[in-house]
């Protein structure tokens, strides 16, 4: 079995995740991509537009969504049931297509479940 992927490339790959460019989530799919078609990492990320979202306003647009959408998680949360907050995540990501910055969207989602319970 040949393998398409180079150590430059796998450098780069790593770079963008840690840089933040892309979540380690797409960086798995890239690197399968990679490994099974060969490619660059930047040539990937631009074609089938990977870059992670990163601005705070449209993580918060989403989030906004997500809790407008879901009333009745948003009162089971608000009723104590804070496990309840990975759904909410969870269907930002899906909307985001797993573009949205974890971290920042669990900062963002805690904030606004905080200021409405």
């Amino acid at each position: 079995m040949i393998l398409n992927l180079n150590p430059q490339e796998l450098a780069e790959l790593i770079a963008s995740i840690k840089g933040g460019t892309i979540s380690g989530k797409i960086g798995k799919e890239i690197l399968f991509e990679l490994i099974a078609k060969g490619g660059t990492v930047k040539g990937l990320i631009e074609e089938k537009n990977l870059v992670q979202i990163v601005d705070p306003a449209e993580i918060e647009k989403m989030v906004d969504k997500v809790l407008t959408e879901n009333p009745k998680q948003l009162e089971q949360f608000r009723a104590g049931k804070t496990k309840i907050q990975g759904f909410f995540a969870g269907q930002v990501m899906k909307i985001s297509k797993g573009k949205a910055n974890p971290g920042l969207l669990n900062k963002i989602l805690q904030q606004k479940l905080n200021a409405t319970s």
